[in-house]
C-alpha cells in the first residue's frame, strides 16, 4: 500500500516536436517545476499517444492533471472555426489525446488545472469555441508577447484580470483585481456549457474558467503561473489550491 505521505501523481500534457528529423514528446520545465514547488506533486510527462491513450486508465493512475501551454494552436474543425491561417502551427496527436481525456477527467471529479492552450483544450473539450487570434477581435488588445524582449520582460505583469466574485479564484485572493502576464494568439470566444467565468481582462477577453458543474477542482487560465511560480503569491495559491485537490484524491488513493 502506499505511504499516506506520498507526492500526489500530477500528469502533465505533453506536446510533439520534431527535433532534428525525430518526433519527441516534450514537456516546458517551467510546468513541471511549478508543480513541483507549487503543488508539492511528483510531476511526470503524459505522452500524446493519440487514439491509443485509454483515458480510464491514465486516470485510475494519477491524483491531478495539468494541460499545459503550447506554440501550437487547437485545430478549428474541432470547434467549428475556419480554417488556420498559413502558417499556424497545431498538433493533432496532442488534440487527439487531451480532448477525450479532459472530458472523461471531468466527468471522474479529477484535478485538471490547465494552463493557455490547455485553457482552450478544456473550452473546446466541453463545447466551447475559440477566437483563433483575439488580437484582431474588434475592441481586444494584442494579447502576444513581443519576442523580441528577454524572457523575463515577455512573462512580465502586463494587465489586470477583473477576478468574478464568488469563484474560485475570488476565494485565493484577497483583492478584486490583479495583475498577469499574457503570451497568447488564440483565446476563448464562447464559453463552454457548464463553466462558469472567472476572470476576465480589461478588454472584455475571458481569462479563466471553471467547472461549475464538476465534482473537483477544475480550473483553466489563460496566462502563465507556472512561470518563476514562487515569485507570485497569486501564482503559488493557484498551484497549492490545485496540490491541495490532488494530495486529497491521493489520499482517498490510499485508502482505497
Amino acid at each position: 500500500m502506499a505511504s499516506q505521505n506520498r507526492k500526489p501523481l500530477i500528469a502533465l500534457s505533453a506536446c510533439v516536436r520534431e527535433i532534428g528529423i525525430h518526433p519527441f514528446h516534450v514537456v516546458g520545465e517551467k510546468y513541471i517545476t511549478a508543480v513541483r514547488d507549487g503543488s508539492g506533486g511528483f510531476p511526470f510527462l503524459l505522452p500524446s499517444l493519440a487514439e491509443a491513450t485509454e483515458p480510464a486508465a491514465v486516470l485510475a493512475r494519477v491524483d491531478g492533471l495539468l494541460f499545459t501551454g503550447s506554440p501550437s494552436n487547437v485545430e478549428p474543425h474541432l470547434f467549428g472555426g475556419p480554417p488556420s491561417a498559413e502558417g499556424t502551427h497545431h498538433d493533432a496527436q496532442r488534440d487527439a489525446t487531451t480532448l477525450p481525456l479532459i472530458r472523461h477527467a471531468v466527468a471522474a471529479g479529477v484535478p485538471l488545472l490547465c494552463i493557455c492552450r490547455g485553457f482552450q483544450e478544456l473550452n473546446v473539450a466541453l463545447g466551447g469555441t475559440l477566437h483563433q487570434a483575439v488580437h484582431e477581435v474588434p475592441g481586444r488588445r494584442d494579447h502576444r508577447e513581443d519576442k523580441s524582449q528577454p524572457r523575463d520582460v515577455q512573462y512580465a505583469p502586463v494587465h489586470s484580470l477583473d477576478l468574478a466574485p464568488g469563484g474560485v479564484l475570488a476565494a485565493l485572493w484577497p483583492e478584486r483585481e490583479v495583475a498577469v502576464n499574457s503570451l497568447h494568439a488564440q483565446g476563448i470566444d464562447q464559453p463552454a456549457p457548464g463553466l462558469r467565468l472567472e476572470a476576465t481582462a480589461s478588454d472584455g477577453q475571458i481569462e479563466a474558467l471553471s467547472g461549475a458543474e464538476t465534482a473537483g477542482f477544475c480550473l483553466g487560465i489563460q496566462w502563465h503561473p507556472e512561470w518563476k511560480v514562487r515569485d507570485s503569491a497569486f501564482s503559488m495559491a493557484i498551484f497549492t489550491a490545485f496540490g491541495d485537490a490532488a494530495r486529497e484524491r491521493a489520499r482517498r488513493h490510499t485508502k482505497n
